[in-house]
């Protein structure tokens, strides 16, 4: 059990940046236990005006402008310190990845694709 947290790339624009259902979708990233990011993310779904009680098995688009933010918290090291039951922790590791995610993240978006977070928990 664990925080399993996934990043995706779809040729179907969602109608709604939150809480759409998403097909034919191919992996750009996947992060185990890393709850700033999941933080970060759960952030942005509530600004998007998702409403769901518990930030886990819904969709979030990324556009452009959101991965220009993320890519600013990684790299400032200010993704929030965020605590969960088998979240476990985020050490530092995960910068390179993050920073690979937001790379492959544009490059779909370039090809005309949308972008999408979810995770399980």
């Amino acid at each position: 059990m664990g925080l399993d947290m996934y990043a995706f790339a779809t040729r179907t624009a969602p109608v709604t940046p939150v809480d759409f259902t998403a097909e034919e979708s191919q992996e750009l990233a996947y992060w185990r236990k890393h709850p700033n990011l999941h933080g970060w993310m759960e952030h942005l779904y509530r600004a998007k005006g998702g409403t769901a009680e518990d930030f886990n098995c819904v969709n979030l688009q990324l556009d452009a402008a959101d991965l220009d933010a993320l890519e600013h918290a990684v790299r400032s090291k200010t993704l929030p310190p965020t605590v969960g039951f088998f979240f476990g922790q985020t050490d530092g590791s995960e910068y390179g990845e993050d920073l690979a995610f937001i790379a492959r993240a544009r490059e779909a978006l370039a090809r005309g694709e949308a972008v999408y977070y979810t995770s399980w928990w």
